[in-house]
């Protein structure tokens, strides 16, 4: 009889998964270890917690034997890393099903019975897994939700940009196994990651993105307004100055900062920096910038070549173009 999905892996392959062959340990997030630039203080701790949290919560899913347990330890964490938690355990699920022969199902259950809050996330650390396995992503992501399936690309496209920052941000390479819409959903996750790595100094920041050609910025400035809004790191004025450094892409800063608002009010753990930067980037609440990706969902579909994620991504961009032009 095949093993339940939540019955996750023997404690014996837990261990050695965990060290012999992922290694992943909370040294990993810290900016020393990853070479990250740590010019404020405040800002390094809040990135470097966020870090924490993601492995812990990987650590847990490998150690974990119930897909129950494993959610109400979980559920311990502040609400504030909630998300990176769930993260972190979706990636540890999605390497236990692509690499165990028996028992597969577990990411797949754990999100349809306990992570619908953190959908999102879950998505994300899919992408993880594939990274780490160097798995090659198809030209639209199969298995996953037609709509967010395309989160598990920009997850690896973070991977990809926090592990291995010098050839993706530094040098700008671009991904040899990824073709069509894959590239653009890649440097999505990719902006994210360059928030970590510039340690959230603006003009760090700015810099690395303007260094890339000018078709390759829009989906990074999406990821560098996400990731400043959902793991936070600056405050009121680092967002302005963030946003004047946005310039043209300040529709794609806001889309980001609308999609971490949305992500945080589904999983009820909004935070303050997610609404301030909705407020900066939005020129609205973080509850109406979230109402914004909602209503972009109506009637939608794929449009002249592009696929609904990218659909929804430009109405909401389109929305916000009207507050950069009015203001």
């Amino acid at each position: 009889m095949q093993a339940q999905p939540s019955a996750l892996s023997a404690s014996s392959f837990s261990a050695w998964a965990r060290g012999r062959l992922f290694g992943l340990s909370p040294k990993e997030s810290s900016f020393a270890r990853r070479g990250f630039l740590a010019h404020n203080e405040g800002a390094r701790r809040q990135l470097e917690c966020a870090g924490e949290t993601f492995v812990l919560g990987y650590r847990e899913a490998l150690e974990a034997c119930d897909l129950g347990a494993l959610a109400q330890r979980l559920s311990r964490v502040p609400a504030e890393f909630a998300g990176f938690a769930f993260e972190g355990a979706a990636m540890a699920l999605a390497l236990l099903d692509l690499l165990l022969p028996w028992g597969r199902g577990r990411w797949q259950a754990f999100n349809v019975r306990f992570g619908r809050a953190h959908v999102y996330m879950i998505h994300v650390g899919f992408g993880w897994a594939m990274a780490r396995l160097h798995r090659r992503v198809a030209a639209k992501p199969a298995r996953l939700d037609p709509l967010l399936g395309w989160l598990a690309v920009d997850g690896y496209g973070f991977h990809e940009g926090y592990f291995h920052w010098r050839r993706y941000v530094e040098r700008r390479a671009a991904h040899a196994r990824l073709g069509g819409y894959a590239r653009r959903a890649f440097d999505q996750g990719l902006g994210r990651s360059i928030w970590f790595v510039k340690g959230a100094y603006v003009p760090a920041v700015a810099e690395a993105v303007g260094a890339f050609s000018s078709a390759r910025r829009p989906d990074l400035w999406s990821g560098v307004g996400l990731a400043c809004s959902y793991a936070g790191g600056v405050g009121l004025e680092g967002m302005r100055s963030l946003r004047a450094a946005a310039g043209e892409y300040q529709p794609q800063l806001a889309q980001g900062a609308a999609f971490a608002a949305k992500t945080r009010l589904r999983a009820g753990n909004l935070s303050e920096h997610a609404e301030v930067a909705c407020q900066v980037f939005c020129g609205r609440s973080a509850t109406d910038a979230a109402a914004v990706t909602d209503a972009a969902l109506e009637g939608l579909r794929d449009e002249g070549g592009l696929p609904s994620y990218e659909v929804w991504r430009r109405r909401i961009q389109a929305e916000f173009q009207k507050e950069v032009v009015e203001r």
